[in-house]
């Protein structure tokens, strides 16, 4: 990487008032200079795109390509590796092709249709939450937002019952992040994957596996086996974003009772109300990290052919450049455009970011309204001081979130 400008600040991932207010740190650094200087030991350096209209420019442009230095695979058996490789590492026709061909399964309208599927999904979490309490206080990440997704997956993919338990420790120990048994759960997700395209090819219902086979271009393309498997992989493995975002959300809003008193008079404000919480609070802090096919110019730094660039969201969604009052939270600010980045932006913008909205407007909807006394066990600054956000310079996290349910 060229040798640093004195104009350009320099971030510390591994610093702890980085990983404690990350939203504080990059916005100084954004303050300074569109773009930022990441240094980690163990990783070499990496530009980060601090400013909202810098970071849409660099997601859009195809100077910036994603490439297999942009993510870390886990060791998996041969016979998996032809499934690891999804649509996110990916560019150019390859990309175009097969986001074409999935894209209308995963549109608005189509996620609209699959919200009665997620409501009783919903229901029957909450209805168990009690049971879990312990001490008069429940874990609602591990309770709730954490097996959500993944039981929305089973249901989206055609998952037979029997077989969901298995499932539940699938989404578990992905959403548990890197380790032996993300690695370990590998196998069994592509072989779970495989009977089930095999079921719906056999026995279509009304599910994305069946809607990706019926699928066709106008030329005759469609998906082969081991596309939809590699899908089935990607959604797992992307598909865990509500459970951070339903997280954080219900840690803000509990920690800011105008809002939430808004949200409870108000429930139409609910589509606002998680675009802004995606925007203020999102589990992303970094997106993947682009590679510069030529040398470049992004706000007027220069970078050079085959540095990464990662946009700094945390630093983006809160640009006063791009959003009026950004530090505040706004249940009723308004859809705006250009938008947050917080599905990112460009040809690599989220494929499930509909569906995400859904679950979590389903799942904020239907817990506010079953426990109307929900409240922190914890102050909110515990939150941070004891422990409870995983240590993840790239994500905003939490590792439990201990609530009391009240009357209900």
């Amino acid at each position: 990487m060229t040798g640093p400008s004195s104009d350009v600040p320099e971030i510390d991932l591994t610093g702890a008032d980085v990983l404690r207010d990350p939203f504080t740190a990059y916005g100084r650094a954004r303050e300074r200079s569109p773009l930022a200087r990441l240094l980690s030991p163990g990783f070499g350096p990496m530009w980060a795109v601090t400013r909202h209209e810098e970071a849409r420019a660099m997601l859009s442009d195809p100077r910036f390509e994603l490439n297999a230095a942009s993510f870390m695979r886990p060791a998996v058996p041969d016979d998996c590796l032809p499934y690891m490789r999804t649509m996110a590492e990916m560019d150019g026709p390859e990309h175009t092709r097969l986001r074409g061909l999935v894209s209308p399964a995963f549109s608005a309208r189509r996620a609209a249709e699959f919200r009665p599927r997620v409501e009783p999904i919903v229901e029957s979490l909450l209805d168990d939450l009690p049971d879990h309490a312990e001490g008069g206080s429940v874990d609602l990440l591990r309770h709730f937002a954490r097996p959500l997704p993944i039981e929305v997956i089973c249901e989206l993919v055609g998952i037979p019952d029997s077989d969901r338990p298995r499932w539940r420790e699938y989404g578990a120990a992905v959403a548990a992040g890197w380790g032996q048994g993300f690695a370990e759960a590998i196998p069994g997700i592509m072989e779970g994957a495989k009977a089930a395209v095999a079921r719906r090819r056999a026995e279509p219902g009304d599910d994305l596996l069946s809607d990706l086979i019926r699928a066709q271009a106008e030329d005759g393309d469609r998906l082969g086996d081991a596309e939809m498997v590699t899908l089935v992989w990607h959604l797992v493995l992307a598909g865990q974003t509500p459970t951070h975002l339903i997280a954080n959300a219900v840690a803000v809003l509990l920690a800011h009772p105008g809002q939430l008193d808004a949200l409870r008079d108000d429930g139409g404000l609910m589509p606002r109300a998680v675009d802004e919480l995606m925007r203020w609070c999102g589990p992303q802090l970094l997106t993947i990290p682009r590679y510069a096919r030529e040398d470049a110019e992004v706000g007027g730094v220069l970078v050079r052919k085959g540095e990464p660039v990662t946009v700094a969201i945390a630093s983006a969604n809160r640009d006063p450049r791009a959003f009026a009052d950004p530090e505040r939270l706004d249940i009723t600010r308004p859809l705006a455009s250009p938008g947050h980045l917080g599905f990112a932006h460009g040809p690599h913008f989220c494929l499930g970011a509909s569906l995400a909205r859904a679950q979590t407007e389903v799942a904020l909807t239907a817990l506010l309204r079953r426990f109307p006394g929900l409240a922190l066990a914890v102050s909110p600054e515990d939150i941070s001081l004891e422990g409870m956000r995983a240590p993840d310079p790239g994500g905003w996290r939490l590792t439990s979130l201990p609530v009391t349910l009240g009357t209900f």
